[in-house]
């Protein structure tokens, strides 16, 4: 890890080489030669870094190494900092203006660098010469990741990882035992990695399941279990998905949320999954909101306390899952180390076997273990290579402490596979252990905050993004990080989480390293005091739905937060208290109509690259973030206006801009800019199109433009400005909003052949056209496609249905006509379907038509009569959600009192069929 510190150092010089070089004057030659001297320490560290349980006594070195490297990180941060001052609002120097042009200042940060230089070089001088082979493990260069990164994994899915079926069977049948008595619990037990959560799943998303219970809900509780949040989740569940309804049971407290539970579940058998609950009294707590019920309602419960279990339901007898035996142990070794091959441990030669059942005996039969290891040895190829594995896990590592002696062949194993990482990938593993226990990380937040904390560089072959993704794929094949939800492609990672035993590592290794530390708020209270012993990067899990910050930490690096929208009170006026800060998100909420003017302060943090506003009314920014010339990341949710300054669109280091409005589908007062013209420009959402952009073909120049969102405001700028972005080859989503248009031509769009994911907002008016139907020219190519508010008078369907690649279509208020029809063979990839038409009357569906769809939601549909007969052909057809349909249709497909309503013939081999309720 220690290299992997020395390098984000290196980085930061080479990047003060190439944008602060007009500053540099007298001291480049000590710049460049620390550099040089860092480069060399290096060498040392990667041999370290592999040889840990041999070279226990270098570690004070290794320590040394790592603290200077922070020390020059912290002498080229200030000197950034002065050096900026130094411009004016235009980035001209002013070279006598600051007393920062004075030589001694200058003498100052060439005595500083040559001080650390000679400390690093005493270093060097009592170290033993270490033979570096040319491919070591557990580092390599940024080059040679790459060139690793390039090949395409076979994942294994979760459930596949272990055999499960007698457990399954267990477990369901006491689910469908038709118990008639309140809180019937259900209990899976065992220690941490068994595959408790895997089997919970399992049975969650089993088919029978699905169609025994009329309401399922699941929630992960962890450690430190929060009532409210966990009411709020399964509530939420309920209730139509409008921001309405969200909002209206975010005001209620833990009482109301209670009451409103109990009525919500008191007349369904429902399913309910408390994943990793660890103490009775958490379950005394959540008790009350869940009733009786229908007969046969029941709570799962997966846990490592057998006393929980026992006490929450002394009737139903825990399931307890047994560690794996030698055999399935063996076999699900091969699995995970030999991905590629189908013959499992019969391609082994004698010495792989011998090898690997000696070290899998070491794994205890504990599933997370053996998957851990076997994704390890799935990177070496050689029985050499396998021999240094086995020598490991033999070792005498640094066990990390525990409390269970169990783990102690997981911990060895787990520090193997973290010491195997290449070295750019141990800060991004580290780096998860900010979030809390089972969190749904989202892939492109991860990614960005990496970047801007440094940890993946600027490169000629791969775009940081590109790379990002490379780097967490990685992760997730040696199954230190799990895939959660895939994105609308269905083989990308839209979110992913971490194993609890491996975040416990990750958690106590971040903290070894002096890498990042965590705060866990006290309950009830609001204030978190800072201090400069803290470690250079802080997560702080808050109990409360407000922070007060407090003290002061000159050497903050990043500041994170682990709810997406924690309300920070951070006094602006003490960000010489946060100078060298590169990670920041602030939220503020009030109760009145003021717009929030964030403090011209906030110009003084020159070194953030990664900046997050929340606010539910207006926000206003300051000129002075024009001078943040080192963002990356501009993210902001507003739920009522925005003004942004020019200055913003001067910063040429800006990547993603995301201008999020709450209940709103174009943004107010995000306007083109003339000067706007960054060729580094990634995401950029939304920004309102004039003239401009297509006159002066500035467009253009967003050469690696991949997410667009332009709101046009007359019907004229359409046709030119998309005829310019069809030259962007990189440009894979886009939304259109026409809320101010009228009469337009979408001619063009049928030439972005890279486009996958397309959003129109707004009324399309349908004129003739030579061509045809308005939407014919939408890209073949396309995956995923949103109508919304068009408004359209023919029937779209008989052009969307030859969209080959489509799969996911939400259609909002996209047509006003009575009638659809959907004709065999058509949408032949669809997988997910949204319909939300409030003028639909009859909704015709051919048999072959949609062969591939699994979910289909309808929202109020109120005109339709009745559902289409050519349901009954859609055996893909898994989740059936029904939002706000007539009372009448709702009562033809259901089931009451053991009859059949005359319309359920319709659905009944969709597994899984949810009515919303619509709030009071």
């Amino acid at each position: 890890m220690e290299e992997a510190i020395v390098s984000l150092a290196v980085e930061r010089i080479s990047d003060l080489l190439i944008h602060e070089a007009v500053f540099l004057k007298d001291v480049k030659d000590q710049v460049e030669s620390l550099r040089a001297e860092l480069k060399r320490m290096q060498c040392f560290l990667k041999d370290a870094d592999r040889n840990l349980e041999q070279d226990a006594r270098f570690q004070n070195r290794v320590s040394e190494i790592r603290d200077l490297a922070y020390d020059a990180e912290d002498v080229i941060d200030s000197f950034i900092l002065k050096a900026a001052y130094q411009r004016d609002s235009h980035g001209i120097v002013k070279r006598f203006t600051s007393i920062f042009t004075k030589p001694y200042h200058l003498h100052k940060i060439g005595v500083q660098l040559k001080a650390i230089k000679t400390e690093l070089q005493n270093i060097s001088e009592n170290l033993p010469a270490f033979e570096i082979p040319g491919d070591g493990e557990g580092s390599s260069s940024i080059f040679k990741v790459q060139q690793r990164l390039r090949r395409a994994y076979s994942h294994v899915e979760e459930e596949d990882v272990v055999s499960l079926e007698v457990s399954t069977k267990d477990v369901m049948t006491k689910l469908m035992t038709e118990e008639d008595r309140p809180h019937a619990v259900v209990s899976i037990v065992g220690m941490g990695g068994l595959g408790k959560t895997t089997l919970a799943r399992k049975v969650y998303n089993h088919v029978d399941v699905r169609r025994h219970f009329d309401f399922l809900a699941w929630f992960s509780i962890s450690q430190q279990c929060k009532p409210r949040e966990v009411l709020l989740s399964v509530l939420k569940k309920f209730l139509s998905p409008s921001n309405n309804d969200r909002e209206k049971i975010k005001k209620m407290d833990e009482i109301e949320l209670t009451r409103t539970l109990f009525d919500a579940l008191k007349e369904k058998r429902y399913l309910v999954v408390l994943d990793d609950i660890w103490r009775s009294e958490d379950w005394d707590i959540l008790k009350p909101a869940f009733p009786r019920g229908r007969k046969g309602s029941k709570i799962l419960f997966t846990t490592r306390n057998r006393n929980v279990a026992s006490r929450a339901d002394s009737c139903n007898t825990p399931i307890e899952l047994s560690f794996l035996t030698d055999d399935e142990s063996w076999n699900l070794l091969c699995k995970k180390a030999f991905p590629r091959s189908k013959m499992g441990s019969q391609c082994c030669s004698e010495e792989f076997v011998k090898l690997g059942k000696d070290m899998v005996k070491k794994c205890g039969g504990l599933p997370l273990a053996i998957v851990v290891l076997g994704c390890l040895l799935a990177t070496k190829q050689s029985v050499a290579q396998w021999e240094m594995v086995h020598k490991n896990i033999h070792g005498h590592l640094n066990e990390l402490p525990h409390q269970d002696r169990q783990y102690g062949a997981v911990n060895r194993i787990l520090v193997s596979s973290y010491n195997d990482l290449p070295y750019p990938l141990k800060p991004c593993f580290l780096y998860l252990s900010h979030y809390p226990e089972d969190w749904e990380i989202p892939k492109k937040e991860l990614i960005r905050l990496w970047i801007a904390e440094g940890f993946i560089p600027e490169n000629e072959e791969f775009l940081m993004e590109d790379l990002g993704e490379k780097f967490l794929e990685e992760l997730i094949d040696r199954s230190l990080v799990q895939v959660s939800t895939r994105d609308y492609t269905g083989t990308n990672v839209e979110t992913c989480r971490v194993h609890d035993l491996l975040r416990d590592f990750c958690m106590k290794k971040a903290r070894e390293e002096k890498f990042l530390e965590i705060i866990q708020q006290p309950l009830h209270e609001l204030e978190v005091t800072l201090a400069e012993s803290m470690l250079r990067r802080i997560s702080t899990h808050p109990s409360e739905s407000k922070v007060y910050l407090k003290g002061k930490h000159p050497k903050l690096r990043s500041l994170l937060f682990s709810h997406s929208e924690i309300l920070v009170e951070l006094c602006i006026s003490k960000y010489k208290s946060f100078k060298f800060l590169r990670v920041l998100t602030l939220a503020k909420r009030s109760d009145c109509n003021q717009p929030w003017h964030v403090s011209t302060e906030i110009g003084n943090l020159q070194h953030l690259r990664y900046l997050k506003f929340y606010y539910n009314n207006k926000v206003i920014l300051p000129r002075s973030i024009g001078r943040l010339k080192n963002l990356y990341t501009l993210y902001i949710k507003f739920c009522d206006d925005i003004v942004i300054p020019d200055g913003v669109f001067k910063l040429e280091r800006l990547r993603h801009i995301v201008i999020k409005s709450v209940g709103k589908f174009h943004v107010d007062g995000f306007r083109w800019r003339q000067g706007f013209t960054s060729k580094n420009i990634e995401t950029l959402k939304f920004i309102v199109v004039d003239e401009k952009a297509a006159e002066n073909n500035a467009v253009l120049r967003w050469t690696n433009i991949q997410s667009l969102g332009i709101e046009f405001t007359r019907a004229e700028y359409v046709k030119p400005t998309l005829i310019l972005l069809a030259k962007l080859q990189r440009l894979r989503s886009v939304s259109l909003c026409f809320f101010y248009c009228s009469h337009l031509d979408l001619e063009p769009l049928s030439q972005y052949y890279h486009l996958s994911k397309l959003k129109l907002l707004g009324p399309i008016k349908e004129e003739p056209h030579p061509n045809g139907h308005v939407l014919k020219f939408l890209p073949l190519n396309i995956v995923k496609l949103t109508l919304f508010d068009c408004g359209l008078r023919q029937d779209p369907m008989a052009v969307l249905e030859k969209l080959c690649h489509l799969r996911i279509l939400f259609l909002k208020g996209a047509y006003i006509g009575s009638k659809m029809v959907c004709s065999a063979n058509g949408f032949p990839k669809l997988d997910y379907l949204l319909i939300m038409l409030i003028m639909l009357e009859e909704w015709e569906i051919e048999e072959g038509a949609m062969p591939c769809l699994r979910e289909l939601t309808l929202a109020n549909v109120e005109s339709l009569r009745m559902l289409p007969e050519g349901l009954r052909y859609m055996t893909t057809l898994q989740k059936l959600n029904l939002i706000g349909i007539s009372s009448s249709l709702k009562e033809r497909i259901k089931v009451i009192d053991g009859r059949e309503g005359e319309e359920f013939y319709k659905v009944r081999h969709i597994p899984f069929i949810r009515h919303f309720l619509m709030p009071k």
